[in-house]
């Protein structure tokens, strides 16, 4: 049984990948920074580094998930967890076919839900703590999201009308950092004389012959802000997965720090499958459907989305990064007015995060009497 828990870990790691990679890497696209492959090899990347980093900063997420849902001393079978998997993979991948994006996190909540009703009743489940740690979290996050990228937005548009066409050159062979503005006016930052020679003549434009070094724009930002959210997204997702295999323990702790290092190294892994083999058809919803982006809009919503998911990370609390990320786009939309959002994309939107808890506490709750019966 435990070889299949395991395997049901890893399978709903791979389908939480094929939702959520999308939700980092949208604004890329959707701003015309880069093509889709590119920006999902991108988050691809950064979520698997924060999958992997979260078994060091995500204790308090386990613990909320693994134990802070039920009642202590409730002996919990291992089909208990079992149907949790199931039920929550077989509608993350089903809304992954779909292109809608969805809840891992609201997936998962329905599922304990659903299988603690038809293992217990639902006596054994902490009614308060599922409103209080889960529900609520997962309610005014979408509404604190938007207003968040609504507010950011006016800072991120003066600061990118100010840097548009402007690039900082960092050039180690002359141990130089060169900036240069949209108008071709550059100045030297800083001169390391003592270890090159001084720079006497600087190109108008960070790609001409004779300038040889790194350069970072106003893209560049953008790229930084989505490897950060999708960082986040694998902190704040691959917790909750690992959870899973800890369900009803006492303490949450782990038998093993290997046992633990295997277990967050196999999600992180399997979400990265997921986010590259998969991750197209969301993102493609995101990035074309919600509203059209610039690379103020785009810095805006990457912010309040990392932001929002680090912070909640950090403290427990069980955000989903689909409401938050999708909610900032929406946000950014709506500062160009109400005709700017594709109204009917969002419909769907909120009609899938709706149906996520009744349909994956029914799926949970089938999951559970056949295993049962099963085993």
């Amino acid at each position: 049984m435990e070889l299949l828990t395991f395997t049901l870990v890893l399978a709903l790691a791979y389908a939480n990948g094929t939702n959520d990679v999308s939700k980092a890497i949208a604004t890329l696209v959707g701003s015309g920074v880069t093509n889709y492959r590119a920006a999902i090899l991108w988050g691809t990347f950064w979520t698997m580094v924060g999958a992997g980093a979260a078994a060091l900063v995500a204790g308090a997420m386990v613990k909320t998930f693994s134990q802070g849902l039920v009642q202590a001393g409730t002996s919990i079978p291992p089909t208990v967890a079992m149907a949790v998997l199931a039920g929550a993979m077989a509608w993350v991948l089903f809304a992954s076919h779909a292109g809608l994006p969805v809840s891992t996190t609201h997936a998962l909540t329905g599922a304990i839900v659903g299988a603690g009703l038809a293992a217990f009743a639902g006596e054994a489940l902490l009614w308060p703590a599922v409103i209080k740690k889960i529900a609520l979290p997962l309610l005014f996050s979408p509404l604190l999201s938007l207003a968040v990228s609504w507010l950011v937005y006016p800072l991120m548009r003066w600061l990118s009308a100010r840097w548009e066409g402007t690039c900082l050159c960092v050039m180690p062979a002359s141990h130089a950092l060169i900036t240069v503005d949209a108008q071709g006016n550059t100045r030297t930052l800083f001169q390391a004389t003592t270890l090159a020679r001084p720079v006497m003549a600087i190109p108008s434009q960070c790609d001409r012959t004779g300038l040889q070094g790194l350069v970072v724009g106003l893209d560049t930002v953008h790229w930084l802000s989505s490897g950060l959210a999708s960082f986040a997204r694998g902190t704040n997702d691959a917790p909750k997965i690992v959870a899973m295999l800890l369900l009803g323990s006492a303490t949450a702790t782990w038998p093993s720090s290997s046992f633990q290092l295997t277990a967050f190294g196999g999600v992180a892994l399997a979400m990265m499958l997921g986010s590259y083999i998969g991750g197209l058809r969301v993102t493609k919803v995101l990035a074309e459907n919600v509203t059209k982006l610039d690379h103020a809009q785009g810095l805006s919503a990457n912010l309040a989305t990392s932001s929002l998911v680090l912070l909640s990370g950090t403290l427990g609390l069980p955000v989903s990064t689909t409401h938050v990320s999708s909610s900032a786009i929406i946000g950014i939309g709506l500062r160009k007015g109400v005709g700017a959002v594709g109204w009917s994309t969002v419909r769907d939107m909120v009609l899938a995060w709706i149906v996520t808890l009744p349909a994956t506490a029914l799926l949970a709750f089938v999951s559970y009497w056949i295993l049962s019966t099963a085993f």
